[in-house]
């Protein structure tokens, strides 16, 4: 699956409203969630205490939600690549929620929705929808509203 091209401002403009599509799904390993709560400090059991976990709420480990979200950047330029600016920034969050876990050993996709595209000053500032989606889950893992700006 390649990413979907939009280019410029006109392209951008133009895909406002559109599902701009998915990236391939991606394992969660417990090697992952590991590394995740090493460089952030968060050891709670429920992510890194396998057996402990197993009694827990979730009937094993789960993903950080956080981390999770720190796989944007890793799924986004697989679903869509941005051309005709000279660099982009994160620039921050709306809204951020984690309606469901990501057990461990599961697979998540990213989906990417174009909500807004306003001008600033030598460039354009972008909402995007990131939904990521635990495979056979019935509800979306983390939804978030993410705002980009990319520089002429």
């Amino acid at each position: 699956m390649s990413a979907r091209v939009i280019t410029g401002v006109d392209g951008l403009k133009a895909a406002i409203g559109e599902h701009l599509g998915y990236s391939e799904y991606f394992d969660v390993s417990q090697e992952r969630v590991n590394q995740f709560a090493e460089a952030t400090g968060d050891h709670q059991w429920i992510h890194v205490d396998v057996e402990r976990a197993k009694s827990g709420p979730f009937g094993g480990p789960i993903a950080h939600g956080y981390l999770t979200l720190s796989l944007g950047p890793m799924l986004y330029p697989t679903v869509v690549r941005i051309e005709g600016f000279s660099m982009g920034v994160n620039y921050g969050a709306n809204k951020i929620r984690f309606p469901s876990p990501v057990p461990v050993g599961s697979k998540i996709r990213l989906g990417v929705k174009l909500l807004e595209v306003e001008e600033i000053a030598n460039g354009v500032q972008m909402t995007m929808e990131f939904t990521f989606e635990c495979q056979g889950a019935s509800k979306p893992s983390c939804v978030a509203e993410i705002i980009f700006r990319s520089y002429i």
